[in-house]
């Protein structure tokens, strides 16, 4: 197990390297430093002078790659790509551009109010899904499976920015069952995150026990399942024992889109009922051009969207045993 996961986390580090480097030319080449510069103290009334200044405070007057005025060791980590990029590798994200702020910090301050909504968001729909989309398959056929696919279709095709406004209209000002916007901390949280988790359940339970109806199919019709219905197994037997254990497999390969949300959270709910958490936080960098925020976000997501990739790789050998650690 550890020879595999050493094997898997260097394959993942060229892809890391990657995503680092292509922001770095995004940032840096593509949008100049004086073009940062300009931006953040205004295009049209900004001097040479000013934005010079802007430049040095930040550290956006190093060379990019080389810096030649320096000796030994400082010419390389004397520029901009080690400091601003090279840096992302040992988790230091430097400052924000907007208001000097360590991004690292506010990054751990803002991760407990994401995962509050992102967390529920992501099992409950997990369990429903699977729950539903069973019951569904075990009476297939039946009009309960053809009125629970027209709901799914459904919900499928309204905007989630429907539900934020039909669940802050009805549910908070009119019927006043939970607070319309917020955040507090402690056990205070849970009626501020109530209506955001309940609308991010709804909006995506559609299309989710659509997919997982059709796994469960798909399985179904499979020669195991039809000779273990010959030998006298229940269809529920079936379904629970045999289907559902075969099917985890594209649904863990799913589950996996979903795993940098649990950190970065979402960019609409928190933004429409103002949670304090990493999606807002983003969305925030990106309305000030807070690019330093931008990037660090970016990598970010791509460390993590790479480290789940890994832990579906190793949850494949727990639900198929013809699945080894080679």
């Amino acid at each position: 197990m550890l020879t595999y996961l050493i094997r898997r986390i260097c394959y993942a580090l060229p892809i890391l390297i990657g995503v680092n480097l292509l922001t770095f030319l995004l940032f840096f080449f593509v949008y100049t430093p004086e073009d940062l510069a300009k931006t953040a103290v205004g295009e049209k009334h900004a001097s040479p002078e000013q934005i010079q200044s802007w430049m040095r405070e930040h550290g956006y007057d190093l060379p990019r790659l080389w810096n030649g005025g320096e000796t030994g060791t400082a010419r390389l980590t004397r520029t901009i790509f080690w400091e601003k990029s090279v840096s992302l590798f040992f988790f230091d994200f430097g400052k924000s551009d907007a208001n000097d702020a360590r991004i690292g910090e506010e990054i751990r301050r803002r991760i407990g109010p994401s995962l509050s909504i992102t967390v529920p968001m992501f099992l409950i729909p997990l369990v429903l899904n699977t729950v539903v989309a069973m019951f569904v398959a075990f009476y297939r056929g039946t009009y309960i499976d053809f009125s629970t696919m027209i709901l799914c279709v459904v919900l499928m095709s309204v905007s989630i920015l429907f539900y934020i406004l039909f669940g802050q209209f009805v549910l908070a000002r009119w019927l006043k069952l939970l607070p319309v916007s917020g955040f507090d901390s402690g056990w205070q949280r849970i009626q501020f995150v109530a209506l955001p988790v309940l609308i991010g359940v709804a909006a995506t339970l559609g299309q989710g026990i659509r997919y997982y109806r059709t796994l469960f199919l798909e399985e179904i019709n499979k020669d195991y399942v039809r000779t273990a219905r010959a030998k006298g197994l229940s269809e529920g037997v079936v379904l629970f024992k045999h289907t559902l254990k075969n099917a985890l497999i594209p649904i863990l390969t799913s589950v996996v889109v979903m795993i940098p949300f649990l950190i970065t959270g979402n960019l609409l709910l928190e933004q429409f009922f103002s949670i304090p958490g990493l999606g807002s936080y983003l969305i925030l960098a990106i309305q000030t051009q807070d690019f330093a925020v931008v990037r660090a976000m970016v990598y970010l997501g791509a460390i993590l969207y790479v480290s789940g990739l890994i832990l579906v790789d190793v949850s494949y050998t727990l639900v198929d045993p013809r699945i080894r650690l080679s």
